[in-house]
């Protein structure tokens, strides 16, 4: 134990600052952000997160939402397993036919009023993957989608301010 202890303390530090031009970025869509979602969701967006078929990418990015740097969290964005307490739908990736049916019923299980957002170039016009015998393509062939979130992937930023763009409109 004393080993590992002395460890930690040789190595120190090893994690990076975020770039200032991100940081007032995502502090000021943050306000923003916070601000909708005090207003219309009270105190707190849930999420409902589906992966249709994608490469993983826009996952990364989407647990990068998460983490300490980014924080989703301080601005009243909670991500749910469970469709029936989700107020949003966020998909990634193209639809792939083994997906299609979960992708439905996880849609039909959310409350009115449904929010859906498509996250990705994939999930927007099916990427590389496009139409074919495995894949569906775009996830508004499948469900209606209210807002693309544009990129490949995009960035946790970029996914912040989708967010805001989404429920301004509602």
């Amino acid at each position: 134990m004393l080993k590992i202890f002395r460890q930690i303390l040789r190595t120190g530090v090893v994690t990076e600052e975020l770039p200032l031009v991100d940081e007032s970025k995502v502090t000021l869509t943050g306000a923003r952000l916070n601000e909708e979602v005090m207003k219309r969701f009270a105190n707190s967006l849930t999420i409902r997160f589906v992966d249709a078929g994608s490469c993983n990418a826009c996952e990364l990015e989407l647990n990068a939402v998460n983490n300490p740097i980014y924080d989703a969290e301080r601005f009243g964005i909670h991500f749910t397993a469970s469709p029936r307490f989700a107020d949003m739908l966020l998909v990634t990736g193209p639809v792939s036919r083994n997906m299609e049916v979960a992708l439905k019923r996880t849609y039909d299980a959310i409350p009115h009023p449904k929010l859906v957002v498509a996250m990705g170039v994939c999930g927007f016009n099916g990427g590389v993957f496009g139409e074919s015998y495995a894949s569906l393509g775009s996830v508004g062939n499948v469900i209606p989608v209210n807002a693309y979130i544009h990129g490949c992937p995009p960035s946790p930023a970029d996914i912040l301010n989708g967010i805001l763009r989404v429920i301004g409109r509602k």
